[in-house]
């Protein structure tokens, strides 16, 4: 096998892999909040949304830490071991137990950011200029199938249910645990690269990672990328930014985990309410691949730059904000184990539930492959620092949302990511004017970026 086939070969076990995790993680956070009220034991008190804002308060935390990880132990057992945690964390839900639920979010926490830290350095590994753009869409649209088939098993096994049973449950969790175990296993089939760089040249990812020449170099390079990282942080466009992925945190919370819960609490949806779930998480991933798929892999063709793209996610988003809060009783996030019989502003229907997933879907991936291009674009010397940043405000805003879903009425939810998104819009579009008169400046063409 040549250089370059081993090179696809592993980023398409490294997306299959991502693929398995979160089929069983993005399903498991889609049901958590419905099954966890559909206990009947007692002696359980915990919260699926405050665990998601466990999970990505501690992410958020650990990505300041995670790079020394991935040096000090390798890329791929770094991804082994962080799926093992996400395994355990599904497995939890077969016999729940409230400090089991929430010990198991903190470890999953750490887990997440060395597993975004490691894929990233994996990624760049096995790509080069020429393949990168590739490569990250080969990447994104494996990954983005898992919104399909998890969902997919549970509107079919949810299927004329009211109420999620113990067997039910277990059945689900026990077939989720295993899934994300075969993808944790699949990681091992990656076959590692030499490194083919000359001793003087360096790039962003070995700024971050180091090599293997002695722990303290590791170390050293880990502090300059830790300073590089709260440096960049505060300059004018990492800040204007933060507010877009600040927004992107919060809708990530919404269609991953709360939009669900809503669905799932309806009572007016009849014996499809469970299944629903399914298959709203299914629409949501066709959106999610519509539009990683035009946005990011076709990206080379967009003349007319990231704000016409930008500005399509906001108002997809839009128009669904509008229809969940006419179709969505306001207390569905916040409903108890026996749901809720309210109307909204009119009679609760399923094809405008789907139809809003496709949508935040959508929505979501114009935000996000926008973000990725011009982050890449502005900090192609300084990405590692740049994508650390990203994430970090991103999964302190995911954390936020979890923690205020637990109380929040759907209106105020609704409210703030309007809000929020209205103005990471405008942040957005003032940084991408920014660089579009930099690059006129430099006589280039806009088209180009």
């Amino acid at each position: 096998m040549s250089p370059e086939s081993k090179k696809l070969f592993n980023i398409i076990v490294l997306g299959i892999s991502f693929m398995f995790i979160f089929t069983a993680f993005q399903t498991c956070g889609n049901i958590a909040q419905t099954v966890i009220t559909n206990l009947n034991n007692t002696d359980f008190h915990g919260s699926g949304y405050t665990s998601m804002s466990i999970i990505y308060g501690v992410f958020s935390a650990s990505n300041l830490v995670s790079p020394s990880v991935v040096a000090i132990v390798g890329p791929q057992l770094s991804m082994v071991v962080s799926g093992i945690f996400y395994s355990l964390y599904i497995a939890v839900f077969i016999q729940p137990a409230t400090w089991a639920f929430y010990t198991a979010s903190v470890f999953i926490g750490i887990a997440a950011a060395v597993l975004w830290t490691a894929q990233g350095n994996c990624l760049t590994v096995n790509s080069n200029e020429n393949t990168i753009g590739r490569n990250s869409g080969v990447f994104w649209a494996l990954l983005q199938s898992s919104l399909f088939f998890g969902n997919l098993y549970i509107y079919f096994a949810w299927q004329g249910k009211t109420h999620i049973s113990e067997s039910d449950r277990r059945t689900v969790f026990i077939a989720l645990t295993v899934i994300s175990l075969v993808g944790t296993v699949l990681f091992f089939l990656i076959r590692r690269q030499e490194d083919t760089k000359t001793p003087g040249e360096e790039d962003s990812a070995n700024e971050i990672l180091g090599d293997s020449s002695s722990a303290q170099n590791k170390l050293t390079r880990a502090v300059a990328a830790f300073k590089k990282s709260i440096k960049l942080g505060f300059t004018k466009e990492i800040l204007l930014l933060s507010v877009t992925t600040a927004y992107t945190g919060l809708e990530l919370t919404f269609f991953s985990g709360v939009y669900g819960t809503c669905i799932g609490a309806v009572n007016r949806f009849g014996s499809e309410e469970k299944s629903l779930i399914g298959l709203s998480g299914i629409f949501i991933g066709v959106g999610e691949i519509l539009g990683g798929g035009i946005f990011g892999l076709l990206s080379k063709n967009n003349r007319f730059g990231r704000n016409p793209v930008v500005m399509l996610g906001i108002v997809v988003h839009f128009i669904a904000f509008y229809l969940i809060f006419f179709n969505m009783p306001n207390n569905a996030p916040i409903a108890s184990m026996e749901g809720t019989n309210d109307v909204a502003y009119m009679i609760p229907s399923k094809e405008v539930a789907v139809l809003c997933s496709f949508l935040l879907g959508l929505g979501d991936s114009c935000f996000n492959t926008q973000l990725l291009s011009i982050l890449g674009f502005l900090y192609s010397e300084d990405s590692a620092p740049a994508f650390a940043i990203f994430k970090f405000v991103q999964s302190i805003c995911a954390a936020v949302a979890y923690f205020y879903s637990n109380y929040f009425l759907l209106q105020w939810q609704l409210l703030i990511m309007v809000i929020v998104g209205f103005f990471g819009t405008i942040t957005f579009f003032a940084v991408e004017w920014e660089a579009a008169a930099a690059l006129a400046a430099r006589g280039s063409d806009y088209s180009s970026i």
